[in-house]
């Protein structure tokens, strides 16, 4: 059978492509499949041992069998419903608007809200380049949409009081000082979880939704990877 596989941030990069269609035997497995890539692309062996897989824009394990309509994407680490409650799930490339984001997530009922954001350093200590002139950002698209869903919904779970959510994570090049991502929270009180649901979010973003940057510099460029591993609970179904 065939399967599509769509490559991501590194991978990518060293392949020098984008997608391919595999040849693979009709019992497959998740695990068949990284061994196919490594045999056809040897210079990516070694990224593959810590490579994530997803089938459908669902995590996927060494043992899962593929199927030939299955859409497969590798990718490093990273770096729904009829809810009353307002939520705002977007990746974008265009300029990120506090202003319009706090507005999506208000209801008559608020009267707190909680804004994180996050930018781009021209000085990072301790960091893959110590100068930074510009970084870019790079996502799988519609996976990484269904799971900031998924994290708004455990957000919910976890602080049932808080109203509306807004998950905004910008892509492509941005320059040192640009806003790349605003989690924000609101509720009818500032000690409903807002700041706590917000903080929540921006560090589950980081381990679970497809994205990822690449840090250009002086000193060069690199890709930034991160070192959480999806584990089963991470799966939305």
């Amino acid at each position: 059978m065939q399967v599509r596989v769509l490559y991501f941030a590194t991978l990518r990069q060293r392949l020098g492509i984008i997608e391919e269609l595999l040849d693979l035997d009709e019992a497959a497995t998740v695990a068949d499949l990284k061994a196919a890539v490594a045999r056809f692309h040897p210079q990516v062996e070694s990224s593959l041992k810590t490579a994530i897989v997803s089938v459908n824009r669902e995590f996927a394990f060494p043992e899962e069998r593929l199927y030939g309509a299955d859409e497969v994407a590798l990718f490093p680490p990273v770096s729904g419903g009829a809810d009353p409650s307002p939520t705002h799930l977007q990746v974008t490339d265009e300029v990120l608007d506090f202003n319009a984001l706090i507005s999506s997530i208000i209801l008559p009922t608020t009267g707190a809200a909680c804004v994180f954001s996050g930018m781009v350093r021209a000085r990072t200590e301790g960091g893959h380049l110590p100068e930074t002139e510009h970084l870019v950002y790079e996502a799988y698209t519609g996976m990484a949409q269904e799971k900031m869903r998924q994290v708004a919904d455990e957000m919910r779970s976890r602080w049932p009081r808080v109203e509306g959510i807004a998950i905004v994570q910008r892509i492509g090049r941005l320059d040192a000082g640009t806003p790349t991502v605003i989690v924000a929270c609101s509720a009818a009180h500032r000690d409903s979880g807002v700041f706590e649901a917000a903080r929540y979010g921006i560090d589950r973003l980081k381990e679970i939704v497809p994205i990822w940057k690449k840090e250009v510099g002086p000193g060069g460029e690199v890709w930034v990877e991160g070192e959480y591993r999806p584990q089963p609970g991470d799966r939305t179904g």
